[in-house]
């Protein structure tokens, strides 16, 4: 009985050291570390870190819509990194719970980070919620695996694929500017219309179905996502113990089984018709990729059945949620700006007069391009790329311990004065005339909407042509204003989109 106690107290003892060490020794240790290097930061506080002091910032800054349509959305959006920026410097130190996390805002750190091809920089650790919305496919995965699935994404979206992508685009985008012809001078919220039209487009061109057959996916989607939301700033020390389960995880655990259900349903009728002879290969799109993957003779290029509904929930989420926000706002800065709105409708017309957009005519949009630099640069879909330290290592001046995540903000960079100018809150996209390296009096580090470095976003031409084909398509058949009913309340759930709509108010020409 005795020598049972006693392993009982050494037990008990260990995992009160553990909580002990994780949740305050720790915290401490590695504040006076940092401290001693010049960063600084809001002091750690027990068990929730900085994440109240987060919650109540962001609770307050998101309570009412910007009086005014301000392009500077930098303390609404991030006001805790806002306040604490002007406090400590360009890079401080956070805690999320017991987690520590370096903000880094400097474009030369940044470029050691995003360049860096050692692997000192890996992806974050995602927690049980990003786990279910995207497991561990191209964008959070490492080494081999990752550049296995790197290889097969960027065959399906090279430049001949995305060639033969444009006609399936064109149709979905007809789709709906037909349905627009009957609000002439009426008015129309354009975030919901375009959140469906790029649905159509990524379910048609990368996996083959409609917009109806990945409805579910969507839904289901961007049911994790608003968990995501909900959760962001968990205390991450009650998770590692995986003995809390809230409500969100229980409804979140039974989303991902029938998302994964839904994407296996398109996956098994592609592999049927193969099967049966009605087909007589996977196809060359995305799942059809994947599929070859999965069936690849040689075993080092094989990828598992997880894999390919793990990509599916990257590419589905990835080709409706930034794309939709990117077209979203690029109309709304047009519909202010008509000015720019006349000069990319003359380059249209200049292009394809009345005709369809042809694909190698889209990358000579000169005028388009640089309007969709800017957009992003104000309203970059993406408000956070964040990496951890995966071992001890020299960042700059600073060495940063193991286990350190470490955010990197495109907002913070995208509107800081010192990098683009006394102007840096308006809208010019003549700033971007020379191309994107010659918008600043730096690099390409200070513009990051699709990150940088081995881990670009895969899909950016993608993106890209189909922002234009839409854009293109909309300015040869409407003018369009913005309706006196917006109210300007940009907000992040994934990515950034009008917590209340764009509506606009559309005139055929």
């Amino acid at each position: 009985m005795g020598i049972i106690f006693s392993c009982f107290l050494c037990f008990f003892l260990l995992v009160l050291f553990r909580i002990f060490y994780k949740i305050c020794w720790a915290p401490i240790h590695m504040q006076y570390v940092m401290r001693a290097q010049g960063i600084k930061g809001p002091p750690y506080k027990f068990l929730y870190g900085n994440t109240k002091e987060i919650l109540s910032m962001k609770s307050k800054s998101m309570s009412c819509p910007m009086v005014d349509i301000s392009h500077d959305i930098f303390p609404r959006i991030q006001p805790h990194v806002y306040a604490w920026r002007n406090l400590y410097g360009k890079n401080f130190l956070i805690w999320i719970g017991n987690k520590p996390q370096l903000v880094v805002t400097e474009p030369e750190l940044i470029r050691e980070i995003l360049s860096n091809k050692e692997g000192a920089y890996p992806k974050i650790k995602a927690n049980s919620l990003v786990k279910k919305l995207i497991g561990d496919g191209l964008v959070m995965t490492e080494g081999e695996k990752w550049l296995k699935l790197r290889k097969l994404a960027n065959h399906a979206f090279h430049a001949e694929s995305l060639k033969d992508m444009v006609p399936a685009m064109i149709e979905s985008v007809e789709t709906v500017l037909e349905k627009w012809r009957c609000h002439d001078g009426k008015e129309i919220e354009v975030y919901e219309e375009f959140r469906h039209l790029t649905s159509e487009v990524i379910s048609r061109t990368a996996f083959g179905s409609s917009y109806l057959e990945g409805k579910n996916i969507f839904e289901m989607l961007m049911q994790l996502g608003f968990f995501i939301f909900k959760n962001d700033a968990k205390i991450r020390f009650l998770e590692d113990w995986k003995i809390f389960r809230s409500a969100d995880d229980i409804a979140s655990e039974k989303i991902e089984e029938s998302l994964r259900n839904s994407i296996m349903s398109i996956v098994n009728k592609r592999e049927e018709g193969v099967k049966t002879g009605k087909a007589d290969s996977y196809g060359n799109d995305f799942l059809g990729s994947l599929l070859k993957a999965h069936h690849a003779a040689d075993i080092k290029y094989r990828i598992t059945i997880d894999d390919i509904v793990d990509e599916c929930k990257t590419f589905y989420l990835a080709g409706h949620e930034t794309i939709s926000s990117a077209l979203t706002w690029t109309i709304f800065l047009l519909a202010i700006h008509t000015d720019w709105q006349e000069k990319a409708r003359n380059e249209v017309f200049e292009f394809f007069g009345h005709e369809k957009p042809k694909p190698d005519f889209i990358a000579r949009l000169r005028n388009m391009t640089m309007i969709i630099n800017e957009t992003m640069r104000l309203y970059s879909p993406a408000t956070n790329i964040v990496r951890r330290v995966g071992s001890e290592v020299k960042l700059g001046k600073l060495t940063l311990p193991a286990d350190m995540d470490i955010n990197i903000l495109p907002c913070a960079i995208h509107c800081d004065s010192e990098i683009w100018g006394a102007d840096a809150f308006l809208f010019k996209p003549e700033r971007f005339a020379e191309g994107v390296a010659k918008a600043t009096n730096y690099n390409t580090m200070a513009y990051l909407p699709f990150g940088f470095g081995p881990r670009t976003c895969v899909g950016l031409n993608f993106a890209t042509n189909e922002v234009k084909i839409a854009l293109s398509m909309m300015l040869q058949r409407f003018k369009f204003t913005l309706s006196p009913n917006y109210v300007h309340s940009p907000f992040t759930v994934l990515t950034l989109r009008p917590e209340r709509g764009v509506p606009i108010v559309l005139n055929p020409l």
